[in-house]
C-alpha cells in the first residue's frame, strides 16, 4: 500500500511526503494493523533494478510550504507530514537481503508499507527453512518486534551460535532474562531435543539455576548445577535446587596459573615456584605408599634428605670465607632442617644426623678446626648418590598428581637452598607469594581447590567426569556453575583454568572432529574477569585467546556485561552478534559506538531510551538490526529488583497480654 512519495534523496536518508489520503498513522492490510508514520516503523521504496529498499522512520516534520510549491500539480500534497527515513538494506526480487543500498531510488518514487510478508522475506533471507519432518530446529523465538505490531522475532540457531556473541546492558535492563530465555528455548525443543548441545554457564551472581528448574525443558536434557562449596558436600538451597560440589583440583593448574593465583612476579619468582612444585612432587613420590614399599620409601627418604642437607652445607662452606659466618649459617640450616623433618616424617636416624651436625658447629676462639667439614665428608661417603639422583631427576609434568600438604615443607627446603647460594633476601622477595600460599592452604574459599571426592588422572579425566566433555555419551547438556560466593581473584582463576582446559582439549581435534560436539561458554558479569587495559592475574587472558581462535575449534563465547567500557576490546571486537539492552552511561555508550560494527547514533538513542526487557539485536543472527521486546523467561532468573515499599511497610502484629 502506497503512503507517500520521495521528495529528496541523500546518501544516508530520504525525505518522504505523506499522501493526502493517508491522514492516519495506521492502516489495515488483510486484517493486520500497521503503524507507518511513527518513529521506528518500516517503509519501503524501489530502485531502477526493481530492488526493494527497506527503510526506518527516524524523524517526522511539519511540511515546509516552500517545498510543496515546488511539487508537480498531479501529486496531492495537502497532507502536512514529512518523514525522514533511513535506508537499512536491499531486498532483491529473488528474496536476497543485504545491508546497505547499491542503487538509490529516484525522486518521486512511491513509498509503501512494509508488511509482515516483507519482513518474513527479509528475516529468512539466506537461512534454512524450518522442516518439521527432519526434526532439526533452525531457530528459537526471542521476542516481538518493536517496529511491527505482534510480529514474532526468531533468531537463527546456526548464525547465533557459530560465532561469539555479546549481551550488553545496564543492571536491570534484562540481560539475565535474555540469556535465560535463549537457553530455555534451546532446551525446550522436542523431536530431536538438543542433547548434542554443551552449554557451560559461569553464573557470577547465582541467578540462573532457578530459571532452569520447572522450566519445561526436554526430559532428554540433563541439567547440572555446581557450586564451589566450603564444605565440599552436596547442597540444596531454600528454592529446592540441588547443587553438586564443584572441584578445581590444584594439581591441574599449570605453572602460569599457579603464579597468577599467588600473584607472583613472573621473572623473579617463576623459577622459585617451579622448584617448589618439583620438590613437592619429589616428597610426594617418596611418601606415596600406594606405589612404593614403606620400608623402601623410608630408606629413600633418609638417603635423599641427607644428600640434600649435605649439599646445602657444602654450598655454605664453599661460599663463605669466615669460619664464624660458616658455622653460624650451618647451625641455622640444621635447626630449620630439623623442623622440616618433623613436618615430613619424624625419623630417628635423620634427627640424630641433624644433631651430629649441630654438635660440630662449635667455635673455639672463632675457629671450627674443620670439625664440620670432616663430619660432612665422612657422611657423604655413605650416601647412595645414584639413589639420590634417581629422586632428584623425578620431574613433575602438568596434570600429575601431588599432595598439597608437602607444599610448605617444599617451600622451606627451596628457601634453604637459595639462601645457601647467597640469596639472602629470598624470603623478603617471596613474602607476598607465600602469604597467598597460606591463603590457599587455610582459607575455606579455596577448599574446592584443595579437596575433592575424586582423584583425577589428568585434565581429560577432569573434563570427562565434571563436564562430560570427551565422553561418547551425550550428557550434562546445560551446566551452571554458581560462583557467587568466591572472590574476584578466585573467580578469575576458576573460569580461566576451566576454559583453558576446554580450549586445550578442543585444539587437539583435527579434521572434521573440530566441528563436532561444539562447546559454548556463557560468561556472566564478564567485565569482572575479561577486563579492558587491565593486568589479569594470568599474563594472557584465556578468553581473549578463545575469542581470537576458538571458532576454529568450535569453542564459542556468549559474553554478558553491564559495563562494556570495562570489557576487553579484543573479546568484544571478535563478537559478531550483539544483543544490546538499555545503556545510559556515556562512557559505555561511546565505547560501544566506537567498537561495534553497524552501530550508529540512531542506535545510541534507541538503547538509551529502551525499557527493561527491550533490546537492539544486530549481527550475523539477523539480516538487519531489530528492536525487540524479549519474551519473559519462565521461570525467570533470580534477578528481580527489590520492591522496597513492600519490604518497608509490614503489617503490624499486636500481641495480647495475658
Amino acid at each position: 500500500m502506497k503512503v507517500g512519495k520521495i521528495i529528496s534523496v541523500e546518501f544516508d536518508k530520504f525525505r518522504v511526503k505523506i499522501l493526502d489520503d493517508c491522514r492516519q498513522s495506521t492502516v489495515s492490510i488483510n486484517g493486520q494493523v500497521y503503524y507507518f508514520g511513527n518513529i521506528g516503523s518500516y517503509l519501503k521504496t524501489y530502485n531502477s533494478l526493481g530492488d526493494t529498499i527497506v527503510c526506518e522512520v527516524v524523524a517526522i516534520f511539519e511540511n515546509d510550504q516552500s517545498v510543496s510549491r515546488q511539487q508537480p500539480s498531479q501529486f496531492s500534497l495537502e497532507n502536512s507530514r514529512i518523514l525522514l527515513i533511513k535506508p537499512i538494506g536491499t531486498l532483491t526480487p529473488n528474496k536476497q537481503f543485504t545491508m546497505g543500498v547499491g542503487i538509490f531510488p529516484a525522486i518521486y518514487n512511491d513509498v509503501e508499507i512494509v508488511t509482515t510478508g516483507d519482513l518474513q522475506d527479509i528475516l529468512t533471507s539466506g537461512q534454512e527453512k524450518e522442516d518439521i519432518g527432519s526434526g532439526i530446529h533452525h531457530s528459537i523465538d526471542i521476542g516481538y518486534s518493536k517496529n511491527l505490531i505482534n510480529y514474532r522475532i526468531s533468531l537463527n540457531i546456526n548464525r547465533l551460535f557459530n560465532i561469539h556473541t555479546a549481551v550488553l546492558g545496564n543492571s536491570g535492563s534484562g540481560k539475565s532474562n535474555t540469556i535465560a530465555r535463549i537457553l530455555q528455548e534451546i532446551y525446550k525443543k522436542e523431536n530431536h531435543s538438543a542433547i548434542g548441545a554443551k552449554t557451560i554457564l559461569f553464573d557470577s551472581n547465582g541467578e540462573y539455576p532457578i530459571a532452569f528448574t520447572n522450566a519445561g525443558l526436554s526430559e532428554k536434557v540433563n541439567t547440572v548445577f555446581y557450586k564451589p562449596f566450603k564444605n565440599t558436600k552436596p547442597y540444596k538451597d531454600d528454592t529446592g535446587i540441588d547443587y553438586k560440589p564443584f572441584y578445581l583440583p590444584y594439581y591441574l593448574l599449570n605453572l602460569e596459573e599457579w603464579l597468577a593465583f599467588l600473584m607472583a612476579s613472573d621473572r623473579a619468582q617463576k623459577p622459585f615456584w617451579d622448584k617448589v612444585l618439583q620438590m613437592t612432587y619429589k616428597f610426594y613420590s617418596i611418601f606415596n605408599s600406594e606405589q612404593k614399599d614403606d620400608r623402601d620409601s623410608e630408606a629413600k627418604y633418609i638417603n635423599y634428605f641427607k644428600w640434600k642437607i649435605l649439599g646445602i652445607i657444602d654450598l655454605i662452606l664453599s661460599q663463605i670465607d669466615s669460619d664464624t659466618a660458616k658455622i653460624t649459617a650451618a647451625r641455622g640450616i640444621a635447626g630449620r632442617c630439623l623442623n622440616i623433618i618433623n613436618e615430613l616424617s619424624k625419623n630417628d636416624e635423620l634427627i640424630k644426623f641433624i644433631s651430629e651436625i649441630s654438635s660440630r658447629c662449635g667455635l673455639y676462639y672463632g675457629s671450627n678446626d674443620s670439625k664440620l667439614q670432616e663430619y660432612t665428608a665422612k657422611e657423604r661417603a655413605k650416601i647412595d648418590e645414584d639413589l639420590a639422583w634417581q629422586i632428584e631427576e623425578t620431574k613433575l609434568t602438568h596434570g600429575d598428581y601431588y599432595d598439597y600438604h608437602f607444599l610448605q615443607t617444599a617451600v622451606e627446603m627451596v628457601l634453604l637452598e637459595e639462601e645457601a647460594r647467597g640469596n639472602a633476601r629470598i624470603r623478603e622477595f617471596t613474602s607476598t607469594m607465600l602469604t597467598r600460599l597460606d591463603f590457599f592452604l587455610n582459607n575455606n574459599e579455596c577448599r574446592f581447590m584443595r579437596e575433592s571426592e575424586h582423584k583425577f588422572e589428568n585434565t581429560q579425566s577432569y573434563l570427562r567426569e565434571v563436564f562430560h566433555i570427551g565422553s561418547d555419551e551425550p550428557k550434562n547438556q546445560l551446566i551452571t556453575t554458581d560462583s557467587s560466593e568466591v572472590g574476584t581473584d578466585v573467580l578469575e582463576l576458576m573460569t580461566s583454568v576451566v576454559s583453558r582446559m576446554i580450549f586445550d582439549y578442543r585444539k587437539e581435534k583435527i579434521g572434521s572432529d573440530r566441528r563436532q560436539h561444539p562447546v559454548h561458554l556463557f560468561l556472566d558479569e564478564a567485565h569482572r574477569y575479561i577486563r579492558k587495559d587491565a593486568h589479569y592475574i594470568l599474563r594472557e587472558n584465556i578468553f581473549e585467546k578463545i575469542a581470537r581462535e576458538g571458532r576454529k575449534y568450535s569453542l564459542f563465547l556468549v559474553v554478558s556485561s553491564q559495563r562494556p567500557s570495562e570489557l576487553s576490546d579484543t573479546v568484544l571486537s571478535q563478537c559478531a552478534n550483539f544483543i544490546v539492552h538499555r545503556i545510559q552511561n556515556e562512557v559505555d555508550l561511546k565505547y560501544v559506538y566506537a567498537i561495534l560494527p553497524y552501530f550508529s547514533e540512531d542506535f545510541i538513542t534507541k538503547i538509551k531510551q529502551a525499557v527493561p526487557g527491550e533490546a537492539l539485536i544486530f549481527g550475523n543472527c539477523v539480516p538487519m538490526p531489530l528492536q525487540v521486546q524479549v519474551i519473559q523467561a519462565k521461570p525467570d532468573p533470580n534477578s528481580k529488583n527489590c520492591e522496597v515499599d513492600k519490604e518497608w511497610f509490614i503489617k503490624e502484629v499486636t500481641h495480647e497480654r495475658n
